[in-house]
């Protein structure tokens, strides 16, 4: 059993500064759009993560160069649509969404059939909210079963812009049209529905022609076909998804004090700041600054005793999609009943987190309420767990393991929490982070 973590007592208090691993979402990014570009582009704090080798070796695959250093990943691009297309040839896209949909949209000009698969988890998650814009392109798609992975790829030649409307708030999909847009002749528009904007913020920093206007509900963006993108080298700050665990762990330990360097603050994903911030929690800004257009700031974190209820406004679910969880368990602990909803896309992630966010709670005995798009959570402040629990059969989601390892440090318990290495999805010196919050030195 050594792929499980047991805890059967609760944190102490602390007062500590921690750097979480590099932001996902960017690490990804990245590394398609250094493959994208014309020569040697450095990133330094890439997060080495399941995720991001699998982004690595897809580009190897497709025959990029790379170099991985002690301190920094070296690229060597062979500008756009510079992939080599072998035949026969199959990209593992493992457990990442993220690389699987954004991956798609670069290989739209591809001239021979290209097999994308994935692991069990990723194989069960649609995939025709991508193939349905980039069949618009002329890429062609062969699927084994409808609309999932296995799936093949085979582009065109002639790739002309198109006019897009993404209403699902999926930065993945238009993130992955946005790449398409890199090979297509013409404009390409795109009507969005507000989601997190670092491929945005990347293409203005890499002057690929873009314009972007705003309204309250929908980004509206305009790309056309750069020449070239020139070879960039990116320090990539800490990822918040991963700092939210620390920050609840925080919010409901007693007594505690944590400083988390260097995180991205993007405003497109700081939802879980502002929706735990409305339920009481002590967190704040420092050192702000910004870097390539990404605001980045350390995040401190104090304990708070006096957490309440709240009937979360979904128009910050987009900015919070993949912290939901932890916002779950921090509503088990606040004073009265907190409802969200218009949350289905949380069952398009890893695992059903919805549904299976509810069952830890009951498990925890905590009483929800759940529909297919909606939560009530009955909080209880007091709340002391005795018994064992063991959370198994998730899918191996990091984020459920996560979840499953903040609640039993800060509720009580006895806990055996099983898969503790899927945390190498995302974020692999998650439980390094524990221990030393656990050391009194």
């Amino acid at each position: 059993m050594a792929n499980v973590l047991r805890i059967n007592k609760k944190i102490a208090s602390y007062d500590k500064k921690i750097i979480v691993d590099g932001d996902k979402s960017l690490s990804i990014r990245w590394v398609l759009l250094a493959s994208q570009s014309s020569g040697k582009s450095k990133a330094y704090n890439l997060l080495m993560s399941e995720d991001v080798n699998a982004a690595l070796d897809s580009i190897k695959k497709l025959g990029i160069k790379v170099k991985l250093h002690k301190h920094f990943c070296e690229i060597y691009g062979k500008g756009i649509n510079g992939f080599k297309y072998k035949k026969n040839l199959i990209i593992n896209a493992r457990n990442s969404g993220t690389l699987g949909r954004l991956l798609l949209g670069l290989l739209v000009k591809s001239n021979k059939k290209i097999k994308f698969v994935g692991d069990k988890s990723l194989s069960k998650r649609d995939f025709s909210r991508i193939t349905k814009p980039l069949k618009k392109f002329g890429a062609k798609f062969y699927h084994e079963t409808k609309n999932k992975l296995p799936l093949s790829i085979l582009g065109s030649e002639t790739i002309k812009g198109i006019n897009y409307l993404e209403n699902k708030g999926s930065a993945q999909c238009k993130s992955s049209v946005m790449l398409a847009a890199l090979n297509a002749s013409g404009t390409t528009s795109i009507k969005a529905k507000k989601s997190r904007n670092h491929t945005e913020l990347l293409f203005k920093h890499l002057k690929i022609p873009i314009k972007i206007k705003r309204s309250k509900k929908f980004d509206y963006i305009e790309i056309k076909q750069p020449k070239k993108i020139k070879a960039f080298n990116y320090h990539i700050p800490g990822d918040i998804s991963s700092s939210a665990f620390f920050m609840a762990l925080t919010t409901l330990s007693n007594n505690s004090k944590l400083t988390i360097k260097d995180v991205n603050t993007n405003p497109s994903r700081i939802g879980v700041i502002k929706i735990l911030k409305k339920m009481g929690a002590k967190i704040s800004f420092r050192n702000q600054r910004n870097y390539n257009g990404e605001k980045i700031a350390d995040i401190l974190i104090k304990s708070s005793k006096k957490l309440k209820s709240i009937n979360c406004p979904p128009e910050l679910n987009s900015s919070a999609i993949d912290e939901f969880l932890i916002i779950f368990l921090v509503a088990a602990k606040a004073k009265g009943i907190s409802h969200f909803k218009d949350l289905s896309e949380l069952n398009q992630k890893e695992s059903p987190r919805l549904n299976l966010g509810s069952k830890i709670l009951n498990i925890m005995g905590i009483k929800t309420e759940l529909s297919k798009d909606s939560i009530k959570i009955y909080g209880q402040p007091n709340l002391e767990i005795k018994k064992t629990i063991i959370v198994k059969d998730y899918l191996k989601d990091h984020r459920v393991f996560m979840m499953s390892t903040i609640a039993a440090l800060t509720c009580g318990g006895n806990w055996q929490i099983h898969d503790k290495d899927s945390v190498n999805t995302s974020f692999p010196s998650f439980l390094k982070i524990i221990t030393k919050l656990k050391n009194k030195h």
